[in-house]
């Protein structure tokens, strides 16, 4: 049941937006138990977003877990997800933030997990 959540500044064609998807959709299945089946995903492109002070090229990925994750499978996640947002946006490593939200309840089809 993992939630990720990608906020840029930078306009997201459909071709890169479906490309993204592909990618965060191999990239979930670092953390143990979490796959493509049960990921959602969300675009904000084009958002006001200021980091250091200046509005250059930055994101922020917003993962959100059902249960937990070990830091070093976040880890290995986070650099999946900066590599596949500078393949594909041309973003700087620098310019990425990557936040993790762990929940031990989840909702889906009328009850909680």
């Amino acid at each position: 049941m993992p939630f990720i959540n990608l906020k840029t500044n930078l306009p997201l064609p459909a071709e890169r937006e479906q490309a993204l998807k592909e990618g965060f959709g191999r990239a979930i299945a670092t953390l143990p138990g979490k796959s493509e089946q049960w990921l959602m995903v969300g675009f904000e492109p084009e958002c006001r977003l200021w980091f250091q002070g200046t509005d250059e090229p930055a994101a922020l990925v917003q993962v959100t877990v059902y249960g937990g994750a070990a830091p070093d499978r976040c880890d290995a996640l986070t650099g999946k997800l900066t590599e596949l947002l500078r393949e594909q946006l041309g973003l700087a490593p620098g310019r990425v933030y990557v936040s993790y939200a762990e929940t031990p309840n989840w909702g889906w089809n009328g009850s909680n997990f």
